[in-house]
């Protein structure tokens, strides 16, 4: 009885790791959504980062999350660092590495817990019209294996998430 036991997880184990070495490890997500406010509005707004702290789901997860900026805001170079002590928020900084005046922001995020991990968000504004902007914003992350097997539970959480902060990023800045 225990061989048939040992021999049934040793094969989901198999099929797991088999699995995963097909998934993708390199993955990429994004959320967009029009905002009735002017380009030049949003993206000044989206370009000081301290304004996370209103809009950003992670940022307002933990209303104790110690913040601490370094560098000239809206510059390259810029970085915002936190420390949480919940791991759905936990540790890491995120860095401004290049800024298309008006039109994209680049950041390179550097997760620490609960996971080391490095990866890239841009943010992107284009004009509907005068009055409206699309605001695009895109994850670019690696997921190493067998932790890829995880990858479609993660870009489903990822991008409710990303979701959620472009809303609340809209209800901020149409109340204005």
């Amino acid at each position: 009885m225990l061989k048939i036991v040992l021999i049934s997880i040793g094969s989901i184990i198999a099929a797991i790791l088999i699995i995963a070495a097909f998934m993708e490890k390199e993955y990429s997500i994004s959320s967009e959504i029009i905002i009735n406010r002017p380009k030049n509005i949003v993206f000044s707004f989206i370009k000081d980062i301290r304004n996370q702290e209103k809009y950003s789901k992670w940022v307002m997860a933990d209303p104790k999350v110690n913040m601490i900026y370094t560098g000239t805001e809206g510059t390259v170079g810029f970085t915002t660092a936190w420390n949480s002590e919940l791991k759905s928020v936990g540790v890491g900084e995120q860095e401004i590495t290049q800024i298309f005046e008006g039109e994209e922001l680049d950041m390179e995020i550097r997760f620490e817990k609960p996971f080391k991990m490095v990866s890239k968000a841009v943010t992107i504004t284009q004009a509907v019209n005068e009055n409206q902007t699309k605001y695009i914003n895109k994850f670019f992350t690696k997921s190493p294996y067998p932790m890829n097997i995880m990858t479609p539970i993660m870009k489903k959480m990822l991008v409710k998430d990303m979701d959620e902060t472009s809303w609340n990023l809209k209800n901020i800045l149409e109340k204005n």
